[in-house]
């Protein structure tokens, strides 16, 4: 499985970008989906999870009210929206996969990674 995130680039501070992260030939429906990003020099840390069905998601402290998580099964793609970006939300943002159940922000929980992309936010 091989999972395509995209999106990313250069953003001023309180701007918007829309990361996105896809795969071909294997279905990502019933698969629990999560972002993470990893800054330099720091550890992977997770952003928002959404489950399956796209009922429940979850979202770190830092995230919450300004970043959205968004699954489009047509398209077999998860969406990260990310508004009113921060200088300190820099970094490479990884889309992951795993079955279904197990807790969202647990990054053992996933199973199959993108090879990320990075988002700048600077003036």
């Amino acid at each position: 499985v091989q999972l395509q995130a995209s999106g990313g680039g250069l953003v001023q501070p309180g701007g918007s970008l829309r990361l996105s992260c896809a795969t071909t030939g294997f279905s990502l429906d019933y698969y629990a989906m999560g972002w993470f990003r990893q800054a330099p020099g720091k550890e992977r840390e997770f952003v928002a999870g959404v489950n399956w069905s796209g009922v429940s998601t979850t979202y770190a402290d830092f995230v919450k009210g300004r970043f959205t998580i968004s699954r489009e099964y047509a398209k077999n793609t998860v969406y990260l929206q990310m508004n009113s970006l921060k200088p300190e939300d820099t970094a490479v943002y990884y889309c992951a996969a795993g079955p279904s159940g197990g807790a969202l922000a647990r990054r053992a929980n996933y199973d199959y990674w993108g090879q990320g992309t990075l988002v700048t936010v600077s003036s």
